[in-house]
């Protein structure tokens, strides 16, 4: 048994079943067993891999949707350049090679890595070592400057905790949801639990618009942690104007069911099976996040296929010019670009949404 199961295990003998968002927290970021800040957990040796990982064409098409940003946001003399869970570094790296092609936005950008890992972190550095700019770290949102601001988050929200509901009476309203939590079978092992009571008034009143449509037994999965991040953003773009661009797996529209799934090695294994060893992760809700968004005052675009997004931001060219580049490597280009636009890989699963500052103009690739 790990450490970190065995702290859990104790812990939920003592206190009782925890929620899912517990579980998550304990898992992914305690400070010593935590999964995030004692790995790096990304590529081929990992236990998953992302966009920027896949090819460099990703990276470097959103550099050039930044440079567009930092042109709606009026060209401002100084800009700060967040990624919220940057990995490696390399998506980072891509985006300001490709964002020099601007000079007047090198000179402008201060870029700033909101990270949890130190692991990572040191990644981050090496990777970033020749980028010709300073980089800063902060470990949250709120430890950044103020100041005009445009904000990345690849694959951030589906790892941050969730709680998960169950639509016990769908005729009683809010009062007809209860919440699934993680307790103990009589052998000491980690299971689901459902309870008694129904959630609190604090709670329902976080509950997306699609709850609505919600049958007996249907489990509801929420996400009060991107809801505070909405916040952070929210009052930093309050005094500086401001764009957050967020792209990440899930529906458009509110969807039930269990979603929750962890990884190792590239392949998915009981979200019980190893605590602190295995990523866990679940999709996001679009539909929700658009709602607290503009339920807060910001603007928020539709979400929009990962294929339609990156088509619009010229990845097709940018894929051609680089196999004319170099011709030996056309078919590795291609497989890249079917991985990231083919509606069987990650075109259409992955979704990209901004929330922005009331009044920018629409941004490139959204509507």
């Amino acid at each position: 048994m790990s450490r970190l199961k065995t702290r859990l295990t104790e812990y939920i003998r003592e206190a009782g079943p925890i929620s899912v968002a517990e579980y998550m927290t304990f898992c992914l970021l305690d400070p010593v067993n935590g999964y995030y800040p004692t790995r790096d957990p990304l590529g081929s040796d990992g236990d998953f891999i992302t966009a920027p990982e896949i090819s460099q064409m990703f990276g470097e098409v959103l550099g050039l949707w930044c440079v567009q940003s930092w042109i709606d946001l009026g060209r401002p003399p100084e800009v700060n350049l967040i990624e919220l869970g940057p990995g490696r570094g390399i998506m980072m790296s891509d985006m300001l090679r490709a964002a020099k092609l601007d000079s007047a936005f090198q000179q402008a950008v201060r870029v700033t890595l909101v990270e949890a890992s130190s692991a990572l972190e040191a990644v981050q550095g090496r990777t970033l070592a020749s980028c010709g700019l300073p980089v800063m770290w902060a470990s949250d949102l709120a430890q950044v400057p103020a100041g005009p601001s445009i904000i990345i988050g690849n694959e951030f929200l589906d790892c941050l905790p969730i709680r998960q509901l169950i639509c016990a009476d769908r005729f009683a309203g809010h009062e007809g949801w209860v919440e699934r939590r993680v307790g103990l079978n009589e052998d000491g092992d980690f299971r689901f639990v459902k309870d008694d009571t129904p959630i609190s008034s604090d709670l329902a009143a976080t509950l997306p618009a699609g709850a609505a449509d919600a049958r007996n037994d249907d489990l509801l999965e929420i996400n009060p942690s991107a809801a505070q991040l909405l916040d952070q953003i929210n009052a930093r773009f309050q005094d500086y104007p401001g764009r957050a661009l967020f792209i990440d797996y899930g529906p458009d529209s509110t969807e039930f069911g269990d979603s929750l799934q962890a990884l190792k090695r590239h392949e998915k294994v009981g979200v019980f099976s190893d605590p602190g060893n295995t990523d866990l992760t679940a999709r996001v809700d679009f539909a929700a996040l658009h709602q607290t968004a503009q339920s807060i005052g910001l603007d928020a675009t539709e979400a929009v296929p990962q294929r339609e997004f990156l088509s619009k931001l010229g990845i097709e060219m940018r894929a051609v010019a680089l196999a004319r580049a170099k011709p030996e490597a056309k078919d590795t280009l291609t497989r890249q670009f079917h991985r990231l636009t083919a509606e069987d890989e990650m075109g259409t699963l992955f979704k990209a949404m901004v929330v922005q500052s009331q009044g920018l103009p629409m941004p490139l690739g959204l509507r």
